[in-house]
């Protein structure tokens, strides 16, 4: 089965590292290495270290490179200075969602777009028809010649100090949603200060070649203050916990941003973009469900396609994610209801294979990391 799945260029080391390896995207991934819970309370405490190489990058380039991807786009690009990342949603002319990005505005004429590995295939096609039809555009998959490693946590900014002093200014230099080109210890790496677990951290880009030495210079620096390599397992509960929706779960193409409460990425003020005409529709004519955070107060825990049921039994909406909360100590569970039910403190109950679970909505995010000193 191996044989079929692409390799991150760091698959020999979660190999080396003990890690339990599973097909995920077309890839063979480390879902764990010392456990989950482990490794997720190392990234919430300390630092924990991800490979999230298969994830997909596209370069669109051109004098009207901004113009096309802002068109492609919710939210606001053409507005972003250089060197700002945004999170945006990409839509269909339904205004349902085709995939979740994260765009770098590298220059007027140089946007780099990272989509779910999942919708690789699909996103760069649809990339590729959007910038068509803008003149002088041209599209670069570059998704099987990067690496991309993730380093989150309290101590992240500490971990790259310590393994490579040039970096020591980054913590109060690189802004939230900012990127900046550097090299640790000789490797040429972009470090954006993103992520996907609530917590502060960084994402590197590197060359495939890149990717063993920095991950060894990180541990290699990192272990002493607790940083611990972690999976897909630990990458879940954490973005759960944060409420940070996944493409496939609480959104796809039947979803669209409003109702998902991802509302905040788009900019209706836009002249025009896919899906806007759609979205205004929405609007007009009001939704009729939205994403609601939960948590169980039977026992039982919500897993994903879970009915979720009024008092009477009657099914009103489903479950996306859920999951045991390593950091709350309770289950936890996001899903779609009626307007009527989406209110905090309003009790439904979810169907755990045939047995009805009590349940209650709570404010999102379920887990804040504290700022300041």
């Amino acid at each position: 089965m191996t044989d079929r799945l692409n390799a991150t260029p760091l698959r020999d080391v979660h190999i080396a590292l003990g890690a339990r390896m599973v097909p995920f995207a077309g890839y063979e991934m480390p879902i764990q290495y010392k456990g989950i819970v482990n490794e997720h309370n190392a990234v919430r405490t300390a630092a924990g270290l991800f490979d999230v190489s298969h994830m997909g990058e596209l370069r669109v380039r051109g004098p009207r490179a901004v113009e096309a991807c802002d068109y492609m786009i919710t939210n606001d690009l053409k507005g972003a200075e250089l060197g700002r990342a945004i999170y945006t949603c990409a839509c269909n002319s339904a205004g349902t969602i085709l995939d979740d990005l994260i765009l770098y505005k590298i220059a007027e004429d140089d946007i780099l777009i990272v989509c779910n590995a999942s919708n690789l295939q699909k996103m760069a096609a649809h990339v590729a028809d959007v910038v068509g039809r803008f003149s002088g555009v041209t599209l670069t998959n570059e998704s099987e010649q990067t690496a991309l490693l993730a380093l989150q946590g309290p101590r992240a900014f500490e971990i790259l100090a310590r393994a490579d002093r040039s970096l020591q200014d980054l913590e109060t230099s690189l802004k939230p949603f900012r990127f900046t080109r550097r090299t640790l210890r000789g490797e040429r790496i972009t470090l954006a200060r993103t992520g996907y677990t609530g917590e502060d951290g960084v994402e590197i880009f590197c060359e495939n070649k890149s990717a063993v030495p920095v991950w060894s210079a990180l541990m290699e620096a990192g272990t002493p203050l607790g940083l611990e390599p972690a999976g897909l397992g630990a990458r879940d509960t954490l973005r759960l916990e944060a409420r940070l929706s996944l493409y496939g779960n609480e959104i796809d193409e039947t979803t669209t941003p409003l109702e998902a409460g991802l509302g905040w990425t788009v900019k209706m003020q836009k002249p025009d973009f896919l899906g806007k005409s759609a979205l205004v529709t929405a609007l007009e004519t009001g939704l009729s469900r939205t994403l609601v955070g939960f948590e169980m107060t039977g026992r039982g825990v919500a897993r994903s396609g879970y009915p979720i049921l009024d008092s009477l039994g009657s099914p009103i909406g489903h479950c996306t994610s859920g999951s045991p909360s390593p950091t709350l100590g309770k289950a936890i569970g996001l899903g779609y209801v009626p307007l009527e039910f989406a209110e905090i403190g309003t009790e439904f109950e979810v169907d755990c294979r045939g047995k009805r679970v009590g349940a209650r909505v709570v404010k999102t995010p379920f887990y804040k990391r504290k700022t300041g000193s």
